[in-house]
């Protein structure tokens, strides 16, 4: 990537780190930005490589790990070539998010903050609270315990049903323990920011992604965004997003009915070509992802045993699964965005909440109580209730993000291939390198 490096003169480097599925030209187009504001003598840029395509299948841990040790190789290397870097920024994206939040514990673990100032930690889409959709009852199961089983160790982790180390909890939830070296890196930065997509992310929805207890946009229709003077209709104000929408008129005319009747009419050549295709592709999705599995615990017993060393490319893939990789993306995607959410009510009924020990009992009561009637609180696992209380003692600097032009705005967001109906995401990088990012 023409973006990457700097010059012996540049005493910050830059790690970018991509998400699931993806690799390094998806992080193309922010190192470009990035480039464009900071000269080489100003900025050393590292994106990392070794989590390309299905090697992200393999666990947010074994992910970190590999990105701690480019990090480590790249500064070693700066060292060697004469030049001396004195100040770390990391960023990721979607589940790189995480990822690096690994990484940031073990280098905080190997003592690599003593000698280097760490600046800005950011998060574009990043998953921190899981996937798990918020449900209740039966339901939950459906999705949350048997999506979980289609992308090998990292869903198991993303849907918190991982054990992580035998410590009977999941990852995600040890990686916002106060007492951890996760959560102990994390605090070293100077400045912690994360931008969410408020609507139309299939991938990772605003409650996770936002570090949120509620999801104030779930009804975008019913709210009146209030954006930052000068990133209008993109950047929301953070500490005020969105206000009640007036009321409108209830009385349907025979006009708007033509044309919803119309709108049917239009989308009936569409949902048929869907009700074709999609079993078609979750079948497609299912066979990838059991081969993904299969390959992925390959990768992790050869690395759990020191047999994988840095030459993790001898394993990657054949080039054809590129394509049924985009496939099996959106299916993903699809699949993941037809789950609706459940809420904690203070009027509910305790009874879905049988399967809880005490202290997640007590949990979920304080939280029913707590829960607002205009923005409720979502019916969110135990575990996620705490890694919110956790994650924000941290301190985080939190942008609502609103994609209007696509419907994919998990990849808008990041302007991850360059074409029109992302250039919102430009706009997100301008605020973010003007208003945010500390040289």
């Amino acid at each position: 990537m023409e973006y990457t490096g700097g010059s012996v003169a540049a005493d910050h480097l830059c790690v970018l780190v991509h998400g699931l599925w993806g690799n390094p030209n998806h992080m193309k187009s922010i190192a470009k930005a990035l480039r464009e504001k900071y000269s080489k003598d100003q900025l050393y840029l590292l994106v990392a490589k070794r989590n390309s395509g299905s090697f992200t299948y393999d666990g947010i841990e074994r992910g970190g790990e590999r990105v701690c040790l480019e990090i480590e190789e790249e500064l070693e290397n700066i060292r060697k070539n004469g030049g001396n870097i004195t100040k770390l920024s990391i960023v990721g994206y979607s589940l790189g998010g995480l990822v690096a939040r690994y990484a940031i514990g073990l280098l905080e673990m190997r003592g690599v903050f003593n000698q280097v100032e760490p600046m800005n930690f950011t998060t574009f889409a990043s998953p921190h609270l899981g996937v798990r959709t918020p449900l209740r009852g039966w339901h939950n199961h459906i999705w949350n315990v048997l999506g979980a089983r289609t992308l090998s160790k990292s869903g198991r982790q993303l849907f918190t049903i991982d054990n992580y180390r035998g410590t009977g909890r999941p990852l995600l939830a040890v990686m916002a323990d106060p007492e951890s070296i996760f959560i102990a890196g994390l605090k070293r930065f100077k400045r912690r920011t994360l931008y969410a997509n408020a609507v139309n992310d299939r991938s990772a929805v605003y409650y996770t992604t936002g570090i949120s207890k509620t999801d104030p946009f779930v009804n975008p229709n019913r709210v009146k965004p209030n954006y930052i003077k000068g990133y209008e209709d993109v950047i929301l104000d953070p500490l005020n997003p969105v206000s009640p929408a007036a009321p409108k008129n209830s009385n349907i005319t025979i006009a708007e009915l033509t044309t919803s009747s119309m709108g049917y009419l239009r989308n009936a050549p569409l949902m048929l070509a869907l009700a074709v295709f999609i079993p078609i592709g979750v079948v497609a999705f299912l066979f990838n992802s059991a081969v993904q599995t299969f390959r992925s615990s390959r990768r992790i017993k050869l690395h759990e045993s020191g047999l994988a060393g840095i030459q993790i490319e001898n394993y990657r893939l054949p080039i054809w699964i590129k394509d049924i990789r985009g496939t099996v993306e959106d299916v993903y995607e699809n699949l993941n965005a037809w789950q609706g959410e459940s809420y904690l009510r203070a009027s509910d009924d305790e009874r879905d909440d049988g399967n809880l020990n005490r202290a997640e009992t007590k949990i979920i009561a304080l939280e029913r109580r707590k829960s607002h009637p205009q923005f409720p609180t979502l019916a969110l696992a135990p575990a996620q209730f705490t890694m919110v209380d956790e994650l924000d003692k941290v301190g985080w600097r939190k942008y609502p993000v609103w994609i209007h032009q696509i419907r994919h705005s998990h990849a808008a967001i990041i302007v991850r291939t360059e074409k029109p109906t992302f250039s919102e995401g430009l706009v997100v990088f301008r605020h973010w390198l003007t208003e945010e990012f500390l040289i």
